[in-house]
């Protein structure tokens, strides 16, 4: 596949991931948050098998990818579950946002992607959005923020471990994978963890019902499919483009959010998505530039 195809492809994993947090946070309401993500990895493991399949993988990227995709999942799922509300389910997913900044930092550090002083504005300006998001209804709030932080660490502090973490796992495919694609098999080991630690748990109530089934479906779907074209972006499209383009998840993922959850936002959270986005702009010309120098 092409680079401009296999770039194409990993964009509309951007379309679908937008939606993941308002349907994760639904299913957990209904099946609980281990036992609706283990349902939900379980259920997308399937709709990958059947259309991507699983390929032999390098020695290398089997090890490391397996632990940071496992584990920045088990961040990702559970910090939207844990979440005391929808309102701080959104904000978790915010926070969750930060690694389009953090891969692209990482690129530049470790594989040598070339970036003007762009970069460095883009960076702050991506931080200070998602800090006045966690303000609240203020804006950039540090005492706000802290409060905010304060009544559910858990879920926050699994969100942002999440977006370092993916940031690593998109920099170290980028090196390791082969072109081989290895996210059937650890969607597989994300819902077997996850089923280990419903059981370790002592199981727990799921309330299932047409609506949590629809929910369950479409939440996997957006899972699976989306990694499923992610993986191939990353593989063999342009990881710059496709970590640019990503910063726009958060506008449209707290729209979706914000209507599936029936949760209205202040104008500060939109204005903090803003800042996401303007930073996403700055940083994506700041390599764009340099690379047409390079040209």
């Amino acid at each position: 596949m092409g680079m401009h195809k296999a770039t194409l492809v990993g964009l509309t994993a951007i379309l679908l991931w937008s939606a993941i947090v308002g349907l994760i946070r639904s299913v957990s309401v209904h099946l609980g948050p281990t036992g609706g993500a283990a349902l939900m990895y379980s259920v997308a493991s399937v709709f990958l098998l059947l259309s991507v399949g699983q390929a032999r993988l390098p020695r290398c990227y089997l090890v490391w990818g397996s632990l940071l995709f496992v584990t920045y999942e088990l961040c990702l799922s559970l910090s939207i579950g844990y979440a005391d509300t929808a309102r701080q389910a959104i904000e978790v997913g915010m926070v969750n946002y930060l690694w389009p900044t953090f891969t692209i930092v990482a690129s530049i550090l470790f594989n040598r992607q070339k970036a003007n002083f762009l970069i460095v504005p883009g960076f702050v300006l991506s931080i200070v959005g998602i800090c006045w998001v966690l303000g609240g209804a203020q804006g950039v709030d540090p005492a706000g923020m802290l409060r905010n932080v304060r009544a559910n660490p858990l879920s926050y502090g699994l969100a942002f471990a999440g977006a370092v973490i993916w940031a690593a796992y998109c920099v170290v495919t980028a090196r390791i994978a082969e072109g081989k694609n290895g996210v059937t098999l650890f969607f597989i080991l994300v819902s077997a963890t996850l089923w280990i630690k419903y059981l370790l748990e002592g199981g727990g109530r799921m309330d299932f019902s047409i609506e949590a089934v629809v929910y369950l479906l479409l939440a996997a779907g957006a899972m699976g499919f989306g990694y499923g074209a992610w993986n191939i972006g990353i593989l063999h499209g342009n990881v710059t483009v496709l970590a640019g383009a990503s910063y726009f998840i958060p506008v449209l993922s707290a729209a979706l959010s914000s209507f599936l959850l029936r949760a209205p936002l202040s104008p500060a959270f939109w204005q903090g998505a803003a800042m996401v986005c303007g930073g996403a702009i700055l940083c994506w010309l700041a390599t764009r530039a340099r690379q047409g120098d390079a040209r």
